[in-house]
């Protein structure tokens, strides 16, 4: 795959258009918004992705989607408040006619937030009078069923996702969870609704918003459903919801607009340089994907946080180990730790205060392995992976091929020339970080 910046397209009608921002999307992290990239881009939709709050250097001429990502999942709902409008203003600025705001296909979020402070926030800033909550992913086993989150067969509340280190979450109650963190009426458009087509439940958008509710959620079983909501959304200035509910919504545009989609490439070409795997999640897909590494006989090392804290393990010590391993296979460097272990460290050391402490010493070694010409990496974890971008002086990405559903290669049109996949911890299958080399190439001259 080549990244070249493109002119006008053909529109399939004969004649050229000048290209329009179509979608603006905002996501609460940076694997969040490569997910959310890649759905977009599937549908046919020139898709790029913009690290952080945009600044004026950054154009958006040449997309019809553009996706901020945002590191706000877990700070203070003002703060979420005040970075998710600023970087709407700017989309809306550039002529997005509809506004995502993209989160995790678990509702990740507290009882304070962030979740529904910022969706309201953008519905007060788009004047959407009704919008709807869609965290629904079937291809990665999210599903809503009667307003509660399953993931694959278990209820929220019964799956790993209950130990989050930072979001647990043990209410699988989708209406309940959501109207404690917002102040308007939470509704829900149940399955049979669904089932009946997008003409049923626009009607009952409209429905729920003459008794009074304001944010809806919605029941979601497969893609199929996923694509009726996508139909029933069209000219609602606000969407949210996970990467899934994007799936139905570029439909709407090519109806009106007749763009052709480009074609899907299979693999990726990458510039010259090593690859590492770093990874800061707890997840069980990620604990299993770093197991798998090791029985493959993948170089591994483990980021021992108390160790750490102390001063007797450095960024410069993991970094170095990296380098001095053999160069055909990449490195892993993990901090990932089970449920009880990681519930002993946070009483030691403080939930957020440990986490911020591995983030921050991943992407210290990130930025000594790209100094010493790492250019491919691959990231296991939302707040990781922000860190890491950051820390790398990336500002935007272009999608490539998918690795597995949600995660895609992407590479640095603004910054520093790097391939980079972006993993939640939750997604992957378990050879995630064995099979994801395949599908990059070494960059030709010409490229």
């Amino acid at each position: 795959m080549r990244f070249r910046r493109a002119g006008p397209r053909p529109t399939g009608r004969g004649h050229i258009w000048e290209e329009e921002l179509l979608i603006g999307a905002v996501a609460d992290d940076i694997t969040g918004a490569t997910d959310l990239c890649l759905m977009l881009s599937r549908e046919g939709m020139r898709t790029i992705q913009v690290i952080g709050v945009p600044t004026d250097d950054v154009a958006f001429s040449d997309a019809d989607a553009v996706v901020v990502a945002l590191k706000s999942r877990t700070i203070p709902a003002a703060e979420a408040v005040e970075m998710s409008c600023t970087s709407a203003r700017a989309l809306l600025a550039a002529g997005a006619e509809q506004l995502i705001f993209k989160y995790c296909s678990t509702f990740d979020s507290t009882d304070a937030g962030n979740i529904g402070p910022v969706a309201e926030a953008l519905q007060d800033l788009t004047g959407a009078p009704v919008t709807i909550a869609c965290p629904s992913f079937p291809a990665a086993g999210r599903t809503v069923y009667k307003g509660h989150l399953f993931v694959g067969d278990r209820l929220l509340s019964e799956s790993p996702l209950k130990d989050h280190p930072l979001t647990p979450m043990r209410d699988p109650d989708l209406v309940r969870v959501l109207q404690r963190q917002c102040s308007r009426p939470v509704g829900l458009v149940q399955a049979e609704t669904i089932a009946k087509g997008p003409d049923a439940v626009k009607a009952a958008f409209a429905e729920q918003y003459a008794v009074g509710k304001r944010i809806l959620i919605v029941d979601t079983l497969s893609d199929a459903d996923l694509r009726t909501i996508g139909k029933a959304c069209a000219g609602m200035k606000l969407v949210t919801g996970g990467s899934g509910v994007a799936m139905g919504l570029p439909e709407n545009f090519r109806q009106t607009r007749g763009f052709v989609p480009p074609p899907q490439e299979a693999r990726m070409a990458a510039p010259a340089g090593r690859a590492a795997i770093l990874a800061g999640s707890c997840s069980a897909a990620t604990r299993g994907q770093i197991e798998a590494a090791k029985a493959a006989g993948l170089p591994v090392l483990r980021l021992d946080i108390a160790v750490v804290a102390d001063g007797r393990q450095t960024a410069a010590d993991l970094a170095q180990w990296a380098i001095n391993m053999p160069a055909d296979r990449p490195p892993l460097i993990y901090s990932s730790a089970g449920p009880d272990e990681l519930a002993e460290i946070q009483t030691r050391m403080g939930r957020h205060e440990s986490g911020a402490l591995v983030e921050r010493t991943l992407a210290d070694v990130a930025r000594r392995l790209a100094g010493a010409g790492f250019s491919r990496f691959l990231v296991a974890g939302g707040e990781t992976s922000g860190a890491i971008v950051e820390a790398l002086g990336v500002k935007v990405l272009l999608i490539g091929p998918e690795i597995d559903p949600g995660v895609p290669w992407t590479r640095s049109i603004s910054g520093p020339d790097l391939a980079l996949a972006l993993k939640s911890g939750n997604f992957g299958a378990t050879d995630f970080f064995l099979k994801a080399w395949e599908l990059l190439e070494a960059e030709t001259e010409d490229a």
